[in-house]
Formats: structure tokens, sequence, C-alpha cells
């Protein structure tokens, strides 16, 4: 592929700079993509660096490539005249569109599918990205580039809504401050429950409090007191913690993807009756509908932006304890 070097970012281009990991990181220059039939050429605005990305570098799913899913972006090539110059973000699942699972719109779960800068496709951390049309999700007007890049993340959020039903009065807690657990106490405190975030950085469980949620410092947090735990902090020690803290019959709902072993004590899940739900991706609509109507602040966990040029020095900023969102921006 060749080390980075500059180059013109334009349509006639034959090769983008792109950040790539094969054994190591590197921003390097690769071959621009091409629409398949039914897909777009998104040329990316801004890209967020998630906790999932940095687990790739450690060898989470055994991924090369280039990295990246969460973005929005302006389409620049399409069949669709009228999807041309749209703003959008995009489903990161990409079914094989023949199975049952993809039939009952659920390509998340297509055993034959490719997932965005994860498995198998490469990703959105490049100045150019081809996606499937029906994989485009449009972004309202009053929606910024900075608010929609949280689209993805958010919509995994909202999955738990789908997951499990939640009532006001149930006593749920999120494990886990960083930029995906806050998400999820916006998204749970809509509906009314009481509502405890566990963390252990002052800046994001200080963030919390100012949304008005609930919070307790790692450590502290009550044994068998939650019908509902969430356990998003992206270690493994985090499902012991989440595990303690439930109920007998308790739920608890498992966000974290990292890199290693679980170590498993299956004892008080059987003694307590515990049901254990994965929780992974969710649709986008809700998501951005939730944006435009201004129920969630996605732009409060942003921390830094970078230029793209300097993808490696933000890569390196996302990876320190208790940064908040750290994102890429593209040159127009």
């Amino acid at each position: 592929m060749g080390a980075y070097a500059p180059g013109v970012r334009n349509q006639n281009t034959l090769r983008m700079k792109a950040l790539q990991f094969d054994t190591k990181l590197q921003l390097v220059q690769v071959e621009i993509p091409h629409a398949a039939p039914s897909q777009a050429i998104v040329r990316p605005t801004l890209a967020g660096i998630c906790n999932t990305d940095l687990e790739l570098v450690k060898g989470y799913m055994g991924f090369t490539g280039v990295l990246g899913h969460e973005f929005v972006g302006v389409v620049a090539e399409s069949e669709d005249s009228a999807l041309a110059g749209q703003r959008v973000c995009g489903e990161i699942n990409f079914g094989c569109g023949a199975c049952d699972f993809c039939r009952k719109g659920l390509a998340r779960h297509c055993p034959n599918r490719t997932v965005l800068g994860i498995l198998n496709q490469n990703g959105a951390f490049a100045e150019q990205v081809a996606m499937p049309v029906e994989n485009l999700r449009p972004i309202p007007d009053n929606v910024s580039d900075e608010a929609a890049v949280f689209v993805e993340p958010l919509a995994a959020a909202f999955e738990i809504l789908e997951q499990v039903k939640i009532e006001p009065a149930q006593k749920v807690a999120v494990v886990g401050d960083g930029k995906l657990g806050l998400l999820i106490c916006q998204v749970l405190k809509l509906t009314g429950c009481d509502l405890t975030l566990i963390g252990k950085h002052e800046n994001k469980l200080g963030l919390a409090a100012k949304w008005g949620l609930k919070t307790i410092t790692k450590g502290n947090e009550p044994a068998r007191a939650y019908d509902v735990v969430v356990e998003a902090s992206g270690a493994a020690a985090g499902f012991a913690t989440a595990l303690s803290m439930l109920k007998p019959r308790g739920t608890l709902v498992l966000k974290s993807t990292y890199a290693g072993d679980l170590q498993l004590n299956a004892a008080p899940i059987v003694i307590d009756e515990i049901s254990i739900i994965g929780s992974r991706c969710g649709q986008f609509e809700p998501a951005i509908r939730a944006l435009a109507h201004g129920l969630v602040n996605a732009e409060d966990l942003i921390e830094q932006t970078y230029p793209f040029d300097r993808a490696l020095a933000a890569f390196a900023h996302a990876g320190r304890p208790g940064v908040l969102k750290i994102l890429l921006k593209f040159d127009a």
C-alpha cells in the first residue's frame, strides 16, 4: 500500500487517505472504492473513534483493513440521482439480502454479513466509503454533523429498549461511564425509571449529574439492589460487578465488547435466575428522531476534534483513560 503521502481529494483521484490496521495502525494511501450495483459512495465529514475501534487494534475480531463505523457524510456518487449531495449516516451491517434474518429486517444478524470497519468490510476512516444505498439514512437539517456522528452508538443504546421492557418503577443501573454508557443513560432516562450510573471518572460522573442522573463511584455500588443492570464498562471485570448488583430474577444487559476471554462463574446466574441479554446494534431511526427532537445531548460528549491528517494522534488520545469522544474531521 505504501506510506502515507498527502493526496488530492476529488472524484478523479485514484488513491485516497485511509486509517488502516494491519498488524499496526497507519495512515496510508489506498485505492478509492467504486460503487457496486445498489451502492453509493459517501464522503465522510466527521467520524468518531469508539472503544470497539480501540479493541480492534488489540486483536478483537481479528480485523484488518480500514477502521471506522461512526460517521456522517455526504453522498458523492449514486445510481439514484436524488441521493447526490444528501447528508447521511449509514447502518453498519451489510446483509446478504436473501436469508431469513435479512427478509425480517435483521441484517445485523445475517450469518453472511460484513460489518463496516469491524468484519470483512473497509470502514469510514477514509476520504470515501462505499455503502449499500439501503443502509443510508438521511440526516434532518436541524441535526448538526457533531450530533449526527453519534447516531450509530445512540442506536445501540435504543436497542436496549427494543429488547427489554423497562418500567418507571424499576431500579436500573448502568455500569461504565464511557461514551456509550452516557448515551445509554440518556436513553433509559426517557422511560422514567429510577436510574443510576456507576463510574470512576469525575468528569464523566459530573456530566451525568448535570443531566440530572444519580451517580455512584465504582467500588461503592450496592449489592442485589437493581432490577436491570446494563454492563457498558468495556472491561471484563464489569461483568462481575454488574452481576453482583442484580436482584434475584433481574436482567443483565451486556453491551461491552473487548479482546480476550471472559471468566464466568455461572453459579449466581443459576441460583438467582438471572436473565442475560446480549445487545449490539440498533435501528437508526429512533436515534435520529431523538436527536431531531432534542431528547438526547450528544455534543456534550465531544472532547476534541482532529483533522484527518492527524488521525494517529487522535487515536492515541482516544485511548487515554477517562477520555470522552474524539472525532476526525475530513476536508470539505
